[in-house]
């Protein structure tokens, strides 16, 4: 341990009123605690991203893990089989309410869940995206692909993982479509939510990580 941060007889300790210390010392941002629902997909990518991103990433698998948290990830999986583990315990009411309050990245399942309606077939979701979403639009595994999109953000094409992905065939007046395939929104924004048909932890791109960290740290001082 270096000496300047030694406790003990106080020896080598580093001793500095507040008063002394530069202005932008006394202002560093608080690490966002982001957690990632892990049921079904590779939370562990998203856990990693967010992790060089600037977050703390916190596994959750029980409602009451929600409490401390200051944003959710939800990856991907089969959104079906997400809902039945979510409908025990209160954990689909529990995560509904923290959607509505605090920031939210669902990504291809994960899309689906926070979607207003569902499509192909119909299925419950969370609601907090004034977003239409088609399940499985692609089609089947084989049909997954990988390509570079343009995105609203700097820095380029984007590399973006397509797995069975679905579709968002339809977007409300305050969506901001931050990138299409086409004439296809494949990531989308509505205020603290945030949604993608790709899967952006599959790629070397830490972009979209990065602008969901940038939105939470945006919000702490909101709740």
């Amino acid at each position: 341990m270096p000496t300047c941060c030694r406790s003990g007889d106080g020896e080598g300790q580093l001793s500095v009123a507040s008063s002394q210390l530069p202005e932008k010392s006394k202002t560093v941002a608080a690490i966002p605690t982001i957690g990632v629902l892990a049921i079904q997909g590779d939370y562990e990518a998203h856990a990693r991203r967010l992790e060089e991103s600037g977050a703390k990433a916190v596994l959750v698998r029980k409602p009451e893990q929600l409490d401390p948290l200051d944003g959710i990830v939800i990856p991907g999986g089969e959104s079906s089989t997400m809902l039945k583990f979510l409908e025990r315990d209160g954990f689909l009411e529990k995560l509904a309410e923290f959607v509505r309050v605090k920031p939210s990245f669902g990504t291809c399942a994960g899309a689906i869940l926070l979607a207003k309606n569902v499509e192909n077939p119909a299925q419950k979701s969370l609601g907090a995206m004034d977003i239409t979403v088609r399940r499985n639009a692609y089609g089947r595994q084989i049909d997954s692909h990988i390509h570079e999109v343009a995105t609203k953000l700097a820095g380029g094409p984007m590399e973006m993982v397509f797995i069975r992905a679905p579709k968002i065939s339809g977007t409300g007046a305050d969506v901001d479509v931050l990138a299409k395939d086409g004439d296809e929104p494949v990531w989308v924004r509505q205020g603290k939510a945030m949604a993608a048909t790709f899967h952006p932890e599959l790629s070397a791109d830490k972009r979209v990580h990065e602008e969901f960290v940038r939105m939470v740290r945006e919000t702490q001082g909101d709740l």
